[in-house]
This record gives C-alpha cells, structure tokens and sequence, in this order.
C-alpha cells in the first residue's frame, strides 16, 4: 500500500478529510506536549506530528511523526513502536478533544520527507553558513 492510499491514487483527499486530519495532527501534538504519556522513550524525546492522513470512511488515521532533532533509524524506530504502544491512549485522548461519529484507528509512521528539509535547515543554522548569508544581506 502506498502512502496516499491503495484505492485511487488519483483521487485527493476530501476537505473534510483534510480538516479531520489536521485536527487529530493538532489534538496529538497537545497531547504528546503535555507529556502525560509515561513512556520512558516519549518522555524523553520530544516528538513534531508532522501530518495526519485520515482514511475516506475517517476510521483509519495514519500520523507521521518525527523525533524533533532527527535522530538516528533506531531512536526514530523506538519512537514509532512507543507510539504505537500507546495507541490505545492516544486515541482515547484524541477523541475527547476531536468530536466524531467513531474513533479512528492510529497508526503511526516516521515522516521521512523531514529528514531532507531538517538536515538544509540545520546547515542553514551553522554560524560560518548563516555569517555568510547575513553578509549578502549587508552588501545589498
């Protein structure tokens, strides 16, 4: 199954598709911000729901996630099975906060698109990469 789901690639998804996503993605950020997910793993990395996909019937939510800092494959695959792990929490918190006929299943994945974008973001923040950039600024 590929990430924009199995049935019709070609179809994009629904506004209300969209709005429920992004209140779940909003409704999950609150909630690992809070840190009342006792996981020593969540507890100690901070992690950017980066996206919510939420399936047509609205009864399956894929998040994307990524640890903020990137991390390495492992720290990221302990995030992802930690979440996991809390699947039942998750959603039972999400619910509260997001108002909907079912609770949508959670499914969690690394969002690899980040690691690209972090890394030119992280290089644009070197001190010898951002002196050069502000000394164009001044030359203008």
């Amino acid at each position: 199954m590929t990430r924009h789901g199995h049935h019709n690639p070609a179809k994009a998804p629904s506004q209300r598709q969209l709005r429920v996503g992004e209140e779940l993605r909003h409704a999950l950020a609150w909630i690992l911000e809070r840190g009342e997910l006792r996981d020593p793993v969540l507890a100690t990395t901070p992690v950017t729901v980066t996206e919510v996909r939420v399936s047509p019937d609205l009864k399956n939510a894929t998040c994307f996630v990524t640890p903020l800092g990137g991390g390495d494959a492992d720290a990221v695959a302990q995030v992802v099975d930690a979440l996991g792990r809390a699947r039942k929490f998750l959603r039972h918190e999400v619910v509260r906060q997001v108002k909907l006929k079912y609770a949508p299943q959670l499914h969690f994945e690394h969002d690899t698109s980040f690691d690209a974008a972090g890394h030119i973001d992280a290089l644009l923040h070197r001190p010898e990469v951002a002196r050069d950039l502000h000394r164009d600024d001044e030359e203008e």
